[in-house]
């Protein structure tokens, strides 16, 4: 993978993830991929990805066994920093360079629709990697569920509503909510009755 770096040519998993969306087959069920992720800060071009949680949705059920939990090392983020002492990163946690972050994601989301909540940031920190490693942009649609909630409740396009107050108002329990993975699950739980009430 470096060897192909070096030289110019563009690294094989990226053609792999190209070569997916040529292929327009209807009679697939879509496959959603829901995920979350901690990064260092909520600047896209100056912060990075600390962690990223994803897992499947097919049909109306979470494909409990399709999932990715991946946690990036890098040099700008404190061992001492918040989010090691809440918690929300395991300092002991097996840690992968961007790069190799980055293919692991894609491998896992493939083409399939990516959802999150409020998720243009999370997008755009994808993107800003991806930038880093010289490559393109995600080409997966997107959904987000705080608009698909804005959708239910009839609220203007432009609202916003937290991921803790829409479990509220779904009556969906919050369960380990200070990590990527927790946050996607939960995420997924939300997208799951969203996509019941408004026939998705």
């Amino acid at each position: 993978m470096a060897f192909e770096w070096l030289t110019g040519s563009t690294p094989q998993f990226w053609k792999n993830y190209i070569n997916l969306f040529d292929n327009d087959d209807s009679t697939t069920q879509k496959r959603f991929v829901i995920f979350d992720m901690e990064t260092t800060g909520v600047d896209a071009k100056e912060d990075v990805i600390l962690s990223i949680g994803a897992i499947a949705v097919v049909g109306n059920g979470i494909e409990v066994g399709d999932f990715l939990e991946v946690t990036i090392q890098q040099d700008k983020f404190s061992p001492k920093s918040v989010a090691f002492n809440n918690g929300i990163i395991d300092i002991n946690s097996e840690k992968v360079v961007e790069a190799e972050g980055m293919i692991q994601f894609l491998n896992f989301v493939k083409d399939s629709i990516l959802v999150g909540h409020n998720v243009n940031l999370d997008i755009e920190m994808v993107n800003q990697a991806l930038k880093r490693l010289e490559l393109g942009r995600l080409k997966n649609p997107i959904m987000d569920t705080n608009a698909l909630y804005q959708r239910w409740k009839g609220l203007p396009d432009d609202s916003r509503t937290s991921l803790d107050d829409v479990c509220d108002a779904l009556k969906i329990e919050k369960s380990n909510r200070l990590t990527a993975w927790g946050n996607a699950y939960t995420t997924a739980l939300v997208f799951l009755k969203l996509k019941r009430k408004i026939g998705i």
